[in-house]
């Protein structure tokens, strides 16, 4: 119920969470992978021990590379990403990844991806993101279409969907800080990340509704008067503890596998647990807050 109650105190931390997170985004923009510009995507393997990342920097700018990003894979592999190489530099490439000779390297994996095949993946990126929004939308004024009182079935969809407008913003605007700091470059498996947090914090947001719609339907049935805010104050309470502790196993997890997983997933578990803490912040301090806010400005308009 306190939370209810400071609802406009969340509003205003929320707030500057999502105007940090654009201002991210607008100052250091976000860098595209291969996966969307087009380019290539290089994995070394180094039997004999691998070049420290300094070493095979120094050989990559040496031969020409521009705008590549580098990432250590396992014990033993680099993982490169540049762009499009050229025949002279597609010959050189295993003498540029041995750093001279000094770490034989062999190349176990090439792929070139032109850049109408990236434009093709941004865009079915947009697609899936969109349809995923609106399915949403469509599914929960279904799901309580029974609820019309006193907020109509699609005020819960509508708020479900500016909640999620938060979660995406918050670790893309983080996401945009990681590359420009720490090279980091948007892909398909950010795009995956982001989805996932979209699945988890939807399922939150509509754990805490369905006890508001659960709560209203035992008021009708006994014949109780509560004000809504009070209700649904109460129904936040009865779902804290278990949306608190669903979201620490998650965290926990991807706070293992960021420090224990492979490098290649570094960057896709760091996006996930920025973006679960984001999306139980915003299911526990934000969905039902504005649920109350709008039933007030509602009463108010029939008043």
């Amino acid at each position: 119920m306190i939370i209810v109650i400071y609802r406009k105190l969340f509003f205003a931390i929320t707030a500057l969470l999502v105007l940090a997170s654009v201002a991210s985004i607008a100052v250091f923009g976000l860098r595209l992978g291969t996966d969307f510009t087009g380019g290539t995507l290089i994995q070394a393997t180094y039997a004999g021990g691998r070049p420290t990342p300094e070493a095979l920097q120094r050989s990559l700018d040496t031969a020409g590379f521009n705008g590549y990003s580098l990432r250590e894979a396992g014990s033993n592999d680099y993982v490169v990403r540049a762009a499009n190489l050229t025949e002279i530099e597609r010959t050189d490439l295993p003498q540029i990844l041995s750093v001279g000779g000094m770490y034989p390297a062999t190349i176990s994996q090439l792929t070139e991806v032109g850049p109408t095949i990236g434009a093709e993946l941004r865009s079915k990126a947009l697609i899936a993101l969109t349809l995923v929004l609106l399915a949403i939308l469509l599914f929960i004024a279904f799901a309580f279409r029974k609820v019309s009182q006193p907020v109509s079935s699609w005020t819960y969809g509508l708020i479900a969907l500016i909640t999620l407008v938060h979660d995406v913003i918050v670790p893309v605007g983080f996401y945009a800080m990681l590359g420009h700091f720490f090279g980091a470059q948007v892909d398909s498996l950010f795009v995956t990340a982001v989805l996932t947090v979209l699945g988890f914090s939807i399922h939150d947001t509509i754990v805490v509704f369905d006890r508001v719609r659960e709560n209203l339907r035992v008021n009708k049935d006994r014949g109780r008067r509560e004000d809504f805010a009070e209700t649904a104050g109460r129904s936040l309470n009865q779902t804290f503890v278990r949306s608190i502790n669903t979201s620490l196993t998650v965290v926990f997890t991807l706070f293992v596998l960021y420090h224990m997983g492979p490098a290649s997933t570094r960057d896709f578990s760091l996006t996930l647990l920025v973006g679960i803490i984001a999306g139980t912040y915003s299911s526990i301090f934000l969905a039902t807050p504005l649920l109350v806010s709008a039933e007030r400005y509602l009463a108010r308009k029939r008043a």
